[in-house]
């Protein structure tokens, strides 16, 4: 695929900004997908996800895409775009800026390239499938996650203990009483701040693989660990645990079987 990714990102991101943060801390019209519970969608997350839908196809017509609210189309392309043209809807109509559109690149099934752009900080997280840099107010730094080795040092992230279940809860907090300091809300912005060596786990359950493909070579570019819950491959989304290095992970892993 002869194509500058690190240009294309750019592009997409772009035009989703121009949807989402024109509308952000506005008022807004909100649906809620479900009749029992409350996962909102709003004008800015389908208008976004349309417009780099649009571009996607009209660069590359023979490429699959998935999106969150418009579904997939050409699912057996080698290449599959992954979006999500806001993670974090529910920080989106808060006010709260950790919310972002994450775009990611799937080839022949795994996971290969991906931004998370935050606009309003302006921050944009980004793995052309090489390495991970972090593009913020005209300047790069290249990513690197932190040296913590023990969960008892760690800084753990989930984005609230509500999304697990009763017996993933109780998984989860063998880790969380474990760790240094837990902090919760910050959807796809705590995988980034992992990536970044802010944070040293990230653990969710529930999760599409909307929720996650752009994040997953970030992280893993970075020198992060990125699997389910088993040690296995988080590509197609349900419970995921993050850590900054190997050793890390290990242990947060065998506190999850207990």
């Amino acid at each position: 695929m002869p194509l500058n990714l690190l240009v294309f990102f750019n592009e997409l991101c772009d035009l989703a900004q121009e949807e989402t943060l024109s509308r952000f801390r506005k008022p807004i019209d909100i649906t809620n997908k479900l009749s029992d519970g409350f996962d909102p969608v709003t004008q800015a997350d389908k208008a976004a996800e349309q417009v780099i839908r649009n571009r996607i196809l009209e660069r590359f017509s023979d490429h699959g895409v998935l999106g969150e609210e418009f579904g997939a189309s050409n699912s057996g392309a080698e290449y599959q775009w992954i979006i999500d043209p806001i993670d974090g809807t529910k920080a989106f109509i808060s006010g709260l800026p950790t919310w972002g559109a994450l775009i990611g690149l799937y080839k022949a099934g795994k996971p290969y390239a991906g931004i998370m752009h935050q606009p309003f900080t302006g921050e944009r997280y980004v793995c052309d499938g090489d390495i991970s840099v972090l593009h913020h107010q005209n300047e790069e730094r290249t990513l690197t996650t932190s040296q913590v080795e023990k969960v008892s040092d760690a800084i753990l992230m989930t984005t609230s203990p509500a999304l697990f279940s009763k017996d993933e809860y109780a998984s989860y907090l063998n880790v969380e009483v474990a760790c240094k300091l837990p902090r919760y809300g910050t959807d796809c912005y705590a995988y980034c701040l992992l990536a970044s060596g802010h944070v040293d786990l990230v653990i969710e359950a529930g999760l599409n693989a909307y929720d996650i493909a752009a994040l997953i070579p970030i992280v893993e570019r970075a020198g992060g660990i990125f699997t389910n819950w088993r040690g296995d491959s988080p590509a197609k989304g349900g419970q995921v645990l993050v850590a900054a290095n190997e050793k890390l992970h290990a242990e947060a892993l065998e506190l999850l079987s207990c």
